[in-house]
């Protein structure tokens, strides 16, 4: 172990797996440091939050994956890094100091609420299974005090939704909410009118899922509606304060609930002894060979890289196939010890689920959307997802679900707050 090299990947997710998975480990010394011992797969937390498949079902523990397959012999270390010091080589968590070789930042993303930092205090993300079970929770608690609510103006208060955002993750979470209020409320809470549940989705541009043609733009509004979903663009949000969301236009929107989903920016990290390393939406300014600005044993990859290249000139897209691209690449060139091929992203398509045999898909010039990119997306879904028992839960989960309507995984689980443990941050 003594002559290998030390290298540090900070962060699990799908660009920090992707680098250890084909890292040289007969070469290299590999430790994975992440604040939480499993990996997650994003692009399903929506369907966490609406019950629609188990926590446990898209997540995979590290050390189950490093233990065999092509990640066997990666050390894991589990931490949430504070602060990263580039002339020392040290990384730092709540519990140690990490010396490295070579360090590679993969942490993702978190929420962006674009200046406004006291919205973390009052509205609901999407950016980690903790968060998306945080907002089932909250959804399933408001549907059954509904359902005993003594008036319909109460009713209506509690089951007012607003979403912010109209990307994939906003479109994919008004949709979920829209099969709950279509299916789930006349079946399972009779006491409760549709009339009464209020979803609302926000977007400050003319168009849903911008980065989208125009046809798979217009094909997910007309999806929404059809979930009785309100859809209104060119709204922007300025304020949430006691529950009224308050538009640019002065305007205002009564929210009991509101998601946000409407901007990321990089995991904040204290950068020591650095210099000018960190651009646009913190994420750390590379080369094209992922290495960090001024360094040469330092790498950023994924959402929090920022490449700047004639195609891109705002850096690459924070979506999942970049991140992959560029953990294998990475992986590549530190095995071979060259740097002379410069990064080169390869689209292989966008899509988005809004419900029920209802999705968009852009795979080049192609568009596809209805059942067919529906089934599509669901299968790129479930293959992507790690270990066999996950893939097969899921599958039974959505198939249930398809057959009859509904989900046995609405269990509304508060969780216990004694004894308290200052590890949580419990007061």
């Amino acid at each position: 172990m003594a002559d290998k090299e030390k290298i540090v990947v900070i962060g699990g997710g799908f660009a920090g797996l992707s680098l250890i998975k084909h890292l040289d480990k007969d070469r290299f010394d590999v430790t994975l440091v992440d604040r939480n011992n499993f990996h997650s797969f994003p692009p399903l937390f929506y369907q966490i939050a609406s019950s629609g498949v188990e926590p446990g079902s898209i997540c995979f523990p590290f050390r189950r994956e490093i233990r065999r397959g092509k990640a066997k012999g990666v050390n894991f270390r589990l931490g949430e890094v504070k602060s990263i010091d580039y002339r020392e080589k040290t990384v730092t968590t709540q519990y140690e100091t990490i010396s490295f070789d070579r360090l590679v930042i993969a942490a993702g993303t978190t929420n962006n609420f674009f200046g406004n930092d006291d919205l973390i205090k009052y509205v609901y993300t999407l950016k980690s299974t903790a968060q998306a079970m945080r907002m089932r929770d909250e959804v399933l608690d408001r549907l059954e005090r509904a359902s005993i609510a003594p008036s319909s103006e109460e009713r209506r208060r509690l089951l007012s939704f607003v979403v912010i955002g109209g990307g994939p993750a906003g479109v994919e979470i008004a949709g979920a909410l829209g099969e709950m209020k279509r299916f789930i409320v006349p079946r399972e809470y009779p006491s409760i009118s549709q009339d009464e549940v209020s979803i609302i989705l926000l977007e400050g541009s003319g168009s849903l899922l911008g980065a989208m043609s125009e046809k798979s733009q217009a094909d997910a509004q007309k999806y929404l509606q059809r979930l009785m979903v309100d859809v209104r663009l060119n709204c922007l949000m300025k304020s949430y304060s006691e529950n009224i969301v308050t538009l640019s236009d002065g305007s205002g929107i009564y929210s009991g609930m509101v998601i946000w989903t409407a901007g990321v920016s990089g995991q904040p990290i204290a950068m020591e002894n650095a210099g000018d390393v960190m651009g646009r939406g913190y994420r750390v300014k590379v080369d094209p060979f992922s290495r960090v600005v001024g360094y040469d044993d330092i790498f950023a990859i994924g959402d929090m890289s920022l490449m700047a290249t004639d195609e891109n000139p705002k850096g690459h897209p924070q979506l999942a196939q970049v991140a992959i691209q560029q953990g294998r690449h990475l992986a590549a060139q530190l095995n071979s010890g060259r740097f002379d091929t410069p990064f080169n992203y390869k689209d292989k398509g966008t899509m988005a689920t809004v419900g029920r045999d209802m999705a968009v898909a852009d795979l080049g010039k192609t568009h596809f959307s209805g059942f067919f990119a529906w089934i599509l997306g669901m299968f790129i879904h479930l293959i992507s997802i790690l270990g066999m028992r996950n893939k097969i839960s899921v599958l039974i989960d959505w198939v249930w679900a398809y057959f009859s309507y509904g989900t046995s995984l609405r269990l509304l689980l508060h969780t216990s707050r004694w004894p308290l443990r200052s590890r949580w941050g419990e007061r």
